[in-house]
């Protein structure tokens, strides 16, 4: 009865896709424009990265972001 449970946060997300992806660390560093040591870190966990890191990551692997409003926040 195990079953699948989605990745909780953004970081998670692109964890997983990248797994999937199946692609190295070096490819999608290279792909994204992002240092090779940022990316290991980032998928070892040992590290998060930024919005604009990850909006990269994201567009390299077929993602995309997209802001989504909060439940708590008021409109005016």
């Amino acid at each position: 009865m195990s079953k699948k449970s989605k990745p909780s946060d953004l970081a998670d997300q692109l964890r997983a896709a990248f797994r999937e992806s199946q692609m190295s660390r070096l490819e999608l560093a290279r792909r994204a424009g992002i240092s090779y040591a940022i990316i290991h870190r980032f998928v070892a966990g040992e590290r998060g990265i930024t919005l604009a890191s990850a909006s990269k990551i994201a567009g390299v692997l077929g993602m995309e972001l997209h802001r989504v409003p909060s439940k708590t926040t008021k409109r005016k």
